[in-house]
């Protein structure tokens, strides 16, 4: 006999998968995919079908109850407690440090380990009420973009609906890969448009190969780029001047740049061939034209320019405000649904905000024993996916730092953690999903019950509220007057109960028109192509049309971007996904192996002033001479050198954001 239960997958990804679970006698659940699921449609990626149905499952594998340090940070050494005491000496501690540095020595660390929204968010109740320091989440991801779209349009988490792909002619795919980070609308959405698909990427990934047309660009050059597509559009006459007049401000002071971003120009920098700059420019003004950035785009020196300058493309022609039209970047669709996501997280508790610290100053900030007493990392594991690990690492090994970690797993950061709490996963309590691409949202359904004595996210930030003494009733709203409050909210016209028997839902019936009303959050309320409060913050009035040097002294730029097999680091633990992932490779082209003499199967090192990494050589003719692809994902602890690719990380800054610049990383190619 079996019996099945709807529910969605949390995952930090495009799709946001509906999943079925058939609760089998006396088996485990088989984790399957929903094949009411307009986006998935019954299948699951490659590395959630193995992982949820493995590691997920496997109490062996997980924390399953709270534990206190008793050897050396690093060595995983614990013994087991109960949850009052560790809570009692979790709160004793933070009181200390409340009491003679004052809340702001505090700081949490956290991010997508989970995107359901009540564990996403809750937990920031408890640190805004105590005025904790934060690490800026997206300052690790996309927060170079967030600004630079904040700049332009006045709000970057506003694209268009992937349904109206119906009314384009083409697509632009700029920076994103979705073969890999979005694999169910590369495999259904991207295939199934009539629109031809333009792919803008250094990179020959499975979705650019499938394109009508691929620009294998130089990393750094987009800016480049976009220029020079504009430069072709407008010499085809397809400027929007009614638009433009109408809906931008500052327009005039571009054109100057956009004249002399030729296409021979263009080619010299970007190297992409004049004919297909042309050909992606009379494709994209054939319009209706919507464009995709991807978050890979801005993770580079100049992401904030790059995508200003990207961004550019249909404010120039018109292609907004219409169907089969726009651009995105992502779609909070929570927000959309009319979730109040600072109540949420209690923006209101925060009567004394703490500091924020980029993850680029993380290392160097928290080896500082005056400044960061407590830390607390929940939702994340920065010691696989932090920059400047070595450094990071001896941080992490102070013995005045009262670190408590929160997680499913022990990782390589529960490994330097004083106490472990820990987390239950996605299938042990009921929660909300949402894809932040797709307008859909849905519902989280617990299947089993905790492993051991974990606990959801918030349930254990309840707990240490009241270890605290706290008595403020917003840090101990149960899960069902949450839920309840973000359905009344949404008003679908059904509770969470028929939520979790529909599975998912769209926010709205028919595509929802983004930008209709020509009107943007921005000062002026228009597109702001030249943007005066850029200008105060320090940066370029109007995009540029710039380029990163070429990596010096024979190194190579080296690009890191997810893997088929893993989701940023999560399922980096999975036997299976380890297996079919081998062992961690370096991809580089015929002319720069020749050059470091190197063979493909050879062990090699990638090094620079940061640190070193030995992986194994495979000659990939598809790279860029200059350019050498490693995917990331993996868990120092996990490998046989201990290392992974943020060992070589250098935590460059962006131009906006304080965000990360990974994909400018140099390194030098080594044989071992």
């Amino acid at each position: 006999m079996s019996t099945t239960i709807r529910t969605n997958c949390p995952r930090d990804c495009y799709d946001g998968c509906g999943i079925v679970v058939e609760l089998r006698d006396n088996a485990q659940p088989r984790v399957l995919g929903d094949p009411t699921h307009p986006v998935s449609r019954g299948r699951l990626c490659s590395k959630c079908a193995i992982a949820y149905n493995g590691v997920w499952q496997d109490s062996s594998a997980r924390l399953t109850h709270p534990m206190r340090r008793v050897g050396k940070k690093g060595r995983a050494a614990f013994e087991r407690i109960s949850w009052d005491e560790a809570l009692h000496e979790i709160a004793s501690k933070l009181h200390r440090i409340i009491d003679t540095q004052g809340p702001e020595a505090v700081l949490h660390t956290h991010y997508s380990g989970t995107l359901s929204l009540i564990a996403y968010q809750f937990p920031n109740r408890f640190f805004n009420y105590l005025g904790a320091s934060e690490v800026d989440p997206d300052s690790i991801c996309n927060a170079a973009g967030h600004v630079a779209w904040h700049l332009l349009y006045g709000n970057s988490v506003m694209g268009f609906d992937p349904r109206t792909i119906k009314d384009a002619s083409c697509l632009l795919v700029w920076g994103a890969n979705p073969s890999h980070s979005a694999p169910h609308a590369h495999e259904y959405w991207l295939t199934e448009a009539s629109a031809k698909i333009v792919v803008i990427d250094p990179l020959q990934t499975d979705t650019a190969k499938a394109a009508d047309l691929h620009l294998q660009l130089r990393p750094g050059s987009d800016a480049a780029l976009a220029f020079g597509l504009l430069h072709v559009l407008q010499s085809m006459g397809v400027f929007d001047s009614e638009f433009i007049d109408s809906c931008t401000v500052g327009a005039d002071e571009i054109m100057p740049t956009i004249k002399r971003c030729d296409p021979q120009w263009t080619s010299e920098q970007t190297g992409v061939p004049i004919e297909s700059i042309i050909e992606a420019a009379r494709l994209y003004a054939a319009g209706p034209a919507m464009l995709w950035c991807g978050q890979a785009l801005q993770r580079q020196p100049s992401g904030g320019n790059i995508m200003r300058s990207v961004g550019l493309l249909p404010a120039m022609t018109g292609n907004v405000g219409k169907p089969g039209t726009g651009f995105c970047y992502l779609n909070y669709t929570p927000a959309f649904a009319g979730i109040d996501l600072d109540a949420l997280a209690g923006a209101e508790l925060r009567a004394q905000a703490g500091k924020k610290i980029s993850h680029m100053d993380l290392a160097p900030r928290l080896v500082d024993a005056n400044e960061i007493k407590a830390l607390f990392s929940w939702n994340t594991n920065p010691l696989a996916s932090a920059p400047r690990q070595k450094e990071l690492r001896a941080a992490f090994e102070r013995e005045n730092l009262f670190t408590v970690v929160v997680d499913c797993f022990p990782t390589d950061t529960t490994a330097y953690a004083d106490m472990v709490l820990p987390a239950a996963s996605f299938l042990e309590f009921d929660d909300m999903t949402f894809s932040y691409f797709h307008l859909h949202m849905g519902a989280q359904a617990k299947v089993s019950e905790p492993m051991g004595e974990s606990l959801p996210n918030q349930e254990i930030f309840r707990r240490l509220a009241k270890a605290m003494g706290y008595t403020q009733a917003e840090l101990f709203e149960d899960d069902t007057a949450l839920l309840n409050n973000m359905m009344s909210q949404m008003n679908p016209g059904f509770d969470f109960d028929g939520l979790k028997q529909r599975g998912h839902f769209y926010i709205t019936t028919e595509p929802l028109p983004m930008h209709a009303e020509r009107v943007f959050e921005t000062p002026s309320g228009k597109i702001e192509i030249a943007s005066n409060k850029a200008q105060a913050m320090g940066l370029p009035r109007i995009p540029q049309a710039t380029v990163d040097a070429r990596p010096r002294d024979g190194r190579l730029r080296l690009l890191s971007p997810a893997s088929k097999w893993r989701l940023n680091d999560s399922y980096g633990n999975d036997p299976h996904i380890i297996e079919q992932s081998g062992p961690a490779t370096v991809h580089v082209s015929p002319n720069d192996a020749r050059t470091a003499n190197v063979k493909d199967g050879d062990k090699v090192r990638l090094r620079n002033d940061t640190g070193a990494i030995e992986l194994i050589a495979r000659i990939d003719p598809s790279l860029l001479d200059g350019t050498a692809l490693s995917y990331k994902g993996r868990w120092p602890s996990l490998e046989s050198n201990a290392c992974n690719l943020n060992f070589v990380h250098t935590a460059r800054k962006a131009d906006m954001g304080d965000s990360t610049s990974v994909h400018a990383t140099e390194v030098i190619l080594e044989p071992v």
